[in-house]
């Protein structure tokens, strides 16, 4: 049976990892054993799943996203020049048909970070234009923390690549090695 060591070793091992999908190799297979076409909350393994995901959160060589498909995606740190190059690119499909709504709190972002959810916050992760953090209140409440990608690099001192078209490529690759398809990608996703 899977342990949570083992999808950490995946991840390193790919570069990247969904957390549950039908096709691309997930976390969810990895410690249920098996591909779900439903939600793991009701499997056996529900609980072994739950902690891994809440250790993963919590893993400084793991950043959580919303790269494929609008799916919560791990990227483990040696892609992160080549994500953080694609999610601070500026590219037209990045803000190209964002709501109002999503655009104000974009500069709101931009200014000081803010906690948010709604069909706003999660256009600007789908575009990757925030990072989104999971936070634990002190009234024991869980909130989703928006931050500017600009923090996260510098926060987590991350040099990002110069070549925009090479880490495409790179992300691309990389998600093709655990079965997806480049386009479930948001350069694709939102042209």
């Amino acid at each position: 049976m899977a342990t949570c060591a083992d999808v950490e070793r995946a991840i390193a091992r790919h570069g990247i990892l969904l957390v549950q999908d039908k096709i691309a190799l997930d976390v969810v297979g990895i410690l249920a054993g098996e591909k779900l076409s439903t939600s793991w909350w009701g499997h056996a393994a529900g609980q072994k799943i739950f902690a891994c995901l809440e250790h993963l959160d919590d893993d400084p060589d793991v950043l959580a996203t919303r790269l494929v498909t609008g799916k919560i995606t791990f990227v483990h740190r040696r892609l992160w020049p080549a994500f953080l190059a694609v999610a601070r690119s500026g590219a037209s499909w990045q803000t190209n048909g964002l709501s109002a709504d999503a655009m104000r709190l974009l500069d709101s972002v931009k200014k000081t970070g803010t906690r948010a959810t709604g069909r706003a916050a999660k256009e600007l992760q789908e575009r990757l234009l925030v990072h989104a953090e999971q936070v634990h209140t002190e009234k024991g409440r869980h909130e989703t923390q928006l931050e500017a990608w600009s923090r996260v690099q510098k926060t987590r001192d991350v040099v990002s690549v110069k070549d925009i078209d090479a880490a495409q490529a790179e992300i691309e690759a990389t998600l093709a090695g655990i079965g997806g398809k480049a386009t479930a990608l948001p350069w694709y996703r939102f042209r």
